[in-house]
């Protein structure tokens, strides 16, 4: 019986001898995949929700694309999580099976669980899915959120935001199944699992894992066939910095067709040392668990750095100020809302928490803070909880006094960060890893540096050195850590 949805993986349907994945020396083609995750969405097809122990590797992708055509929400995991969040998670969502690959040893907090091995192989029989495409709108994946206050959330992302996302940006950035992707992502997160396998298999191309991110792997990669690469700043900085030693890295970059960051904002400096080197600039866009991915620096638009480009197809965006009133003075700094079907369904258990995140007319409140272009672009200025500073009476984001004192050659790594201040109500905290830790610039350097850059009112007040950032497994810094 034909399903009236039409399939999330139309080649894993037909199922073609052409190359999907490939880890390492590993790899499976699309009929390859078909099989062995047909064959395990039979065994897991009664099961009320899924967890997936999410290692970089082959298993991790056919652990999700089975539960994908079971129909099965899927909770990715992890490895890193310690003992008490992963114990949340497994209780909040209440999965009845953890898929891994086999040998891996899994933790306490997933003991009370039936295991089932993800093998590479299938039946003989026929790969087709054991049953036909759900719903649009029913739960595909349970992705957990960081928790800033308490313990995270499971975002609840229907299949029709994996769907809409991936199309969107099939037109945003001219992907087709012939590009082959090459990243380095960990496998439990939106930007690796969601952008980095699904939307190559949904574009019928290719991806290659390189199973952990080398600057070496990327040249490697890119030198043979690859198109496409993406990756997170922390990322882009390390192939920027490579660069002046390493001609062939620079000519494996040019021959890309489209290099995509995000995650976190890309350091104008980071962005313009890599144009100068290859003659490509780097695309940023702009997502989150909860929206998937809202805008993007277009394949056929302008580039323009330090701005995540314009929304996508199907993405309504606003910017709104502290009493919910949409703003349009491109100077003014507001909070970003989007309303679209690339929007989660609601907080796993969470109602308080889901109807907080939504206006009453449908908008989800980001807590982003940006401003708007007037021609549309959306240049981000921080996180309403810790990059917008209120000092003086102004509004500053942090983003732009980072991307100044990075453009300081004496300055390596930047976070800026507010705290109290009885005068000012907020002071400008500049965190600084100097690129000289024996001769690191002035204070009173730094300060004049981003006034003549910027304005007097956005220098920073204090400087503190460290010796690096603390920054999570996607290469975000964690500004909370820093004044832990």
């Amino acid at each position: 019986m034909s399903s009236p949805h039409p399939p999330l993986f139309p080649a894993l349907a037909a199922a073609p001898d052409l190359p999907a994945l490939r880890f390492g020396d590993r790899s499976l083609t699309y009929a390859e995949l078909a099989a062995a995750a047909g064959s395990l969405a039979k065994s897991i097809g009664s099961a009320r929700r899924v967890a997936l122990w999410a290692t970089p590797t082959l298993e991790t992708a056919v652990g999700v694309v089975a539960a994908l055509l079971a129909g099965v929400p899927v909770v990715p995991l992890n490895p890193k999580t310690g003992e008490r969040e992963l114990g949340h998670i497994v209780t909040d969502s209440a999965p009845t099976v953890v898929l891994a690959a086999p040998g891996d040893e899994l933790p306490a907090a997933l003991g009370a669980l039936r295991r089932t091995d993800i093998t590479l192989t299938g039946g003989t029989d026929s790969p087709a899915p054991p049953h036909a495409e759900p719903d649009p709108q029913s739960p595909a994946l349970v992705v957990y959120t960081s928790g800033t206050t308490g313990p995270p959330k499971g975002a609840v992302l229907p299949r029709r935001a994996i769907a809409t996302t991936l199309d969107a940006l099939e037109d945003a950035w001219g992907w087709t199944s012939d590009d082959v992707l090459v990243h380095g992502l960990p496998l439990f997160h939106v930007h690796g699992l969601i952008l980095g396998i699904l939307g190559p298999l949904r574009r019928g191309g290719s991806v290659r894992h390189l199973g952990r991110f080398s600057v070496e792997g990327v040249r490697h990669e890119l030198d043979h066939g690859a198109t496409m690469l993406f990756g997170v700043p922390t990322m882009y900085h390390r192939i920027a910095e490579a660069l002046p030693a390493d001609p062939a890295l620079a000519k494996a970059l040019s021959g890309a067709r489209i290099l995509v960051s995000g995650s976190a904002a890309l350091p104008v400096h980071d962005h313009e040392r890599i144009a100068a080197a290859t003659g490509r600039r780097v695309i940023e866009r702009y997502g989150m668990t909860e929206t998937l991915m809202n805008t993007s620096v277009r394949a056929d638009g302008e580039p323009r750095a330090g701005t995540v480009g314009v929304p996508l197809r199907g993405v309504e965006l606003r910017l709104v100020d502290e009493k919910g009133a949409e703003t349009t003075d491109p100077a003014e700094v507001g909070e970003i809302e989007v309303r679209g079907p690339n929007l989660f369904t609601e907080y796993l258990n969470r109602p308080d928490a889901t109807a907080a995140a939504f206006t009453a007319d449908g908008w989800f409140r980001t807590g982003d803070m940006a401003v708007l272009d007037a021609d549309g672009y959306v240049r981000i200025v921080g996180r309403k909880a810790t990059d917008l500073i209120k000092s003086g009476g102004y509004k500053i984001g942090a983003g732009e006094i980072e991307n100044a004192l990075l453009e300081h050659p004496g300055v390596r790594e930047a976070a800026v960060t507010g705290e109290p201040d009885d005068d000012l109500g907020e002071r400008i905290v500049a965190w600084i890893v100097p690129t000289d830790p024996e001769q690191p610039p002035t204070d009173r350097e730094l300060a004049d540096h981003v006034a003549a850059q910027l304005a007097p009112h956005k220098r920073p007040r204090t400087v503190r050195h460290l010796t690096e950032l603390p920054r999570n497994d996607m290469g975000k810094i964690m500004k909370r850590s820093l004044h832990a």
